[in-house]
C-alpha cells in the first residue's frame, strides 16, 4: 500500500456543504433514475443564472439524430471565440439545466459564446455514443460558427469531469481522423484513466463528493463492452498525445483523479503541447459548480476564464 499523502483541509465553506451532503449511497442501474433527478434538481438550485445577452436552444446534426444544444453570447458582438463545453455527470447523468448556472457564468467571465451540448448518456447509450455526439457538435461549430456569431478559427472545446473526458477525446478524434484541430482544450477534473491505480484513487477512495466505488461503476455505465484502456475511452492511453491542441487542466486537490490530469499534463508538456496545469487547494470533485457558495471556487473558475480569454483572444480573430 502506498504511504497515504498530506491532506490539506477543504476550504470552510466547501467543507460545510461536504457536512450536509447525505452520504453517497452506492449508484447502481437500479438507482440510477433517482439518483438523476436527485442531482438535477440539486445542480439546478446552485446559483442563480445570471443574464446573458442571449441563450438560444438549437439541435445540430448528429450520428444518430439532432444533438440539442443551448448557445449563450455574453454580448452582441460578431466574432467572439466559442466554447463547445460538455457537462458533467460520469457520462450517466447531467444535462443543459444542471450546468446552465455555470455555462452562463463561463460565458460573461471568459467573454466567450459557450455552446453546451446535451449528448446522450450511458448506461442507454454507451460509449462511443456520447463522445460521437460532442465530437459531432464541436465539429459543426467550427464548420457554422458564423450561425452563432462567432469565429470559426477560434474554437475551443471543455468540460468538467466525464466532459472533460469527452474533449479531451474529442481532441484526438480531430487529430486521429486528419480535422482541423481545435484551438484549445480545457480540461476540469477531468476522467482520463478507468483502469487507473495513481496514488489519489487510493487516498480519495471515499470522496469527498465522489466516492471511488461509485467512480468506477459510472466508468463501466460509459464503457459498456469497451476496454477501459481504449485510447478514446481514456485519453491517458493514446500511444501518443503530440498534435494537440494548447491545454488548460484544471483539478481539485481532494479528488481521485487528481494524479491521472497530473499525468496528462506531463505527457502533454513532454508531446510538446502547451500546457497550464492548475491545482486548486482545499477544493474537491465538482467545486465549479459551486462557484456562488465557495469563494475559491470563484476564484478558481475566474483563473480558469482568465486563461480561456486570454488564449483564445492571443490567436486573434480570423476575419469574423
Amino acid at each position: 500500500m502506498s504511504p497515504a499523502r498530506p491532506r490539506t483541509l477543504l476550504v470552510p465553506e466547501l467543507a460545510a456543504i461536504v457536512a450536509a451532503t447525505p452520504p453517497s449511497v452506492p449508484l447502481t442501474r437500479a438507482s440510477l433514475a433517482a439518483t438523476r433527478e436527485r442531482v438535477r434538481a440539486h445542480m439546478s438550485a446552485m446559483a442563480p443564472p445570471r443574464a446573458v445577452h442571449s441563450v438560444v436552444e438549437r439541435g445540430v446534426p448528429g450520428p444518430s439524430g439532432p444533438i440539442p444544444m443551448r448557445v449563450y453570447r455574453p454580448r452582441p458582438t460578431p466574432g467572439l471565440p466559442v466554447l463547445v463545453y460538455a457537462h458533467g455527470g460520469g457520462w450517466v447523468m447531467g444535462d443543459l439545466d444542471t450546468h446552465d448556472a455555470l455555462c452562463r457564468e463561463i460565458s460573461l467571465r471568459a467573454d466567450v459564446v459557450v455552446a453546451a451540448v446535451d449528448y446522450r448518456l450511458a448506461p442507454e447509450h454507451p460509449f462511443p455514443a456520447p463522445l460521437e455526439d460532442f465530437h459531432a457538435a464541436a465539429r459543426w461549430v467550427v464548420g457554422n460558427a458564423a450561425q452563432l456569431g462567432a469565429d470559426p478559427g477560434r474554437v475551443a472545446v471543455g468540460g468538467d469531469s466525464a466532459g472533460g473526458n469527452l474533449a479531451a477525446a474529442a481532441c484526438l478524434l480531430a487529430r486521429d481522423r486528419g480535422e482541423p484541430q481545435f484551438a484549445l482544450q480545457w480540461l476540469s477534473y477531468p476522467a482520463l484513466d478507468g483502469a487507473s491505480e495513481r496514488r489519489s484513487w487510493e487516498t480519495y477512495a471515499d470522496g469527498p463528493m465522489l466516492t471511488v466505488d461509485n467512480a468506477r461503476t459510472m466508468w463501466r455505465m460509459y464503457a459498456g463492452q469497451a476496454d477501459l484502456r481504449e485510447p478514446y475511452l481514456s485519453p491517458l492511453h493514446a500511444d501518443s498525445l503530440a498534435g494537440l491542441p494548447p491545454a488548460l487542466v484544471a483539478t481539485p486537490q481532494h479528488d481521485h483523479g487528481h494524479d491521472d490530469a497530473a499525468a496528462f499534463a506531463q505527457r502533454l508538456q513532454d508531446s510538446g503541447v502547451p500546457v497550464e496545469f492548475a491545482s486548486f487547494e482545499g477544493l474537491c470533485h465538482g467545486f465549479l459548480p459551486l462557484f456562488a457558495q465557495v469563494p475559491a471556487a470563484m476564484d478558481a473558475l475566474d483563473l480558469c476564464c482568465d486563461f480561456l480569454r486570454s488564449a483564445l483572444n492571443a490567436s486573434g480573430p480570423t476575419g469574423q
